[in-house]
């Protein structure tokens, strides 16, 4: 098969609250969606956590600093690299997957938020590059964990682990 038809692939995400499926944009970010395929593939994302959750609005995960062992702050390590926004039409709803970001348009690199509700706001902004096919029940636990502040004073930090076991990506069957 071909690199000519990238949308029939899938990322499988397996969480300790259940499994969430996402189809890839790659139309409107594909160099987003490659980059997180990379990542996944190179099992980057296998034993991180979501370590941002705050309900109706999104959970964040991709941090390598949320790996059992590591000693960085969570929600500020990456990959090492950045990519270039893709900015696009996307809309920010509930279910769509979005790459996190620092204040520079071009700062995001490995973690990724999905969201639990409206965001419009973040349209145009933020590189959306899929949405939740499967597991919206898992998105529903997950968004809902008790949570505590961290250290900005935010109350988005999970009490407990919200574990991403690993990202698979798969062919869609």
């Amino acid at each position: 098969m071909s690199n000519t038809a990238p949308s029939t692939e899938v990322a499988v995400l397996k969480t300790s609250y259940g499994e969430m499926t996402i189809a890839f944009w790659p139309d409107v970010a594909p160099k987003t969606v490659e980059n997180f395929k990379k990542l996944a593939r190179e099992g980057f994302y296998d034993g991180t956590a979501f370590h941002r959750i705050i309900k109706d609005f999104m959970v964040q995960g991709g941090c390598p600093n949320t790996k059992a062992g590591e000693t960085g702050q969570p929600g500020t390590g990456g990959p090492g690299y950045k990519i270039k926004a893709e900015f696009n039409a996307k809309s920010h709803v509930k279910g769509v997957i979005s790459m996190a970001r620092s204040a520079q348009p071009d700062s995001a690199g490995s973690q990724f938020f999905i969201c639990h509700g409206d965001a419009k706001f973040l349209d145009r902004q933020y590189t959306a590059f899929g949405q939740l096919i499967s597991g919206e029940d898992v998105l529903e636990r997950i968004a809902t964990v008790p949570t505590k502040s961290g250290g900005g004073g935010e109350k988005s930090t999970p009490v407990d682990r919200v574990a991403l076991e690993s990202v698979k990506i798969v062919v869609k069957a």
